[in-house]
């Protein structure tokens, strides 16, 4: 008889030996600081590059669809689960990215899953760039089509697996590498993918500033966003045209077979959009990337990584600085390349400059700036 105990217990311990082992740990705070294992620390692996998912209006635009439509959506949103605050909401994205119609999701995760698999028949071939997040990989993986992976922005490589391949055609990206932080050359592209009637597939998850790609009449693209990163909620969301986000709607069985994304969720989410848009947002960007320029000048996004190398280097530097009262992750294969360990140091507008200095010296006493 298999023991299944057994044998998780030799997995978990061949994990802890090549230093791969990993467990969730309560991180109790509101902002850039709070406490681990009853240590005070300052944060920098938040995803809340704006600092939004402590905006009082966000907040209070959370309580009040509570106490209007209760806690959960109650069932899928082509059950019962649609709210006027979803149609709202995509209302917004869709407008903010300049689209005919938007769709949202549950988690950014299931918005790539329910593209690529929705999109992806077996006549389709999928160009995916070689450093894409984990839910491009799995959404590839999961489509009946054939997946092709081009060098990470490397548009040569690209332009010559595109010329060499038949029939339909979509090439999938991030606009900015959230592991290390740099940015896809999105205009060129476009051009590409023009050029070869190709669907272009952005996900812009961690694209706080950008790059956005200006409106292009010819480019077929869909936008797939996250709502729990810049906008500081939770959720995911496509946006596109309206016959594609449609042919989602009852193809993406992400969307199908899944409860509605909850009303708080929904309009913290909508409160953040509005925010984002306005000249505050504008304020809150120009702040960001303040602080990036005083960690890493010219740098193009809020993540900045430290790459370390040896998996036992990146946890012992994490360590240090928890010491010191600093949290920035030690992030690990099979996130990143073996080989390539290292601190993702996560930069938001709510970190104050005095937080900054003080994690620059940090890494200058541990020679890692």
């Amino acid at each position: 008889m298999t023991d299944w105990n057994a044998w998780a217990e030799r997995e978990l311990a061949g994990l802890r030996a090549i230093d791969r082992y990993r467990e969730p740990v309560p991180f109790d705070g509101d902002g850039p600081a709070g406490t681990v294992r009853d240590k005070l620390l300052t944060s920098f692996a938040s995803n809340d590059y704006l600092g939004l998912a402590s905006h009082p209006e966000v907040r209070r635009a959370a309580i009040d669809a509570i106490e209007r439509f209760g806690t959960g959506a109650l069932a899928s949103r082509l059950i019962v689960g649609t709210r006027t605050l979803h149609v709202q909401l995509e209302s917004q994205l869709a407008e903010w990215k300049h689209a005919e119609r938007a769709l949202v999701f549950s988690s950014g995760y299931a918005a790539n899953l329910g593209v690529l698999t929705a999109l992806g028949e077996a006549d389709v071939t999928l160009f995916s760039d070689a450093l894409n997040h984990a839910s491009i990989i799995d959404g590839c993986r999961l489509a009946k089509a054939r997946s092709v992976i081009y060098r990470h922005l490397d548009l040569e490589h690209l332009q010559s697996l595109l010329r060499q391949t038949p029939g339909r055609k979509i090439v999938v990206t991030e606009s900015v590498f959230s592991m290390d932080g740099d940015t896809a050359p999105l205009s060129a592209l476009a051009q590409l993918c023009i050029e070869h009637s190709a669907l272009l597939v952005i996900d812009g998850a961690h694209a706080a500033l950008g790059p956005e790609l200006e409106s292009i009449y010819e480019l077929q693209v869909l936008h797939v966003g996250t709502l729990s990163k810049t906008l500081g909620s939770l959720g995911g969301f496509v946006a596109g045209s309206g016959r594609l986000i449609e042919l989602l709607v009852n193809r993406a069985r992400t969307f199908i077979f899944t409860t509605g994304l909850s009303p708080a969720d929904t309009a913290a989410a909508s409160a953040a959009v509005r925010i984002y848009r306005s000249q505050e947002g504008d304020r809150l960007r120009t702040r960001l990337r303040s602080h990036i320029d005083m960690l890493r000048p010219g740098h193009p996004s809020a993540i900045v990584p430290i790459v370390l190398g040896e998996d036992a280097a990146a946890l012992a530097a994490a360590s240090q600085l928890r010491e010191i009262g600093i949290h920035v992750p030690a992030i690990r294969p099979p996130t990143v390349p073996k080989g390539t360990a290292r601190l993702r140091v996560a930069l938001s507008a709510s970190h104050t400059e005095s937080m900054i200095r003080t994690l620059q010296d940090a890494l200058a006493k541990l020679n890692l700036s």
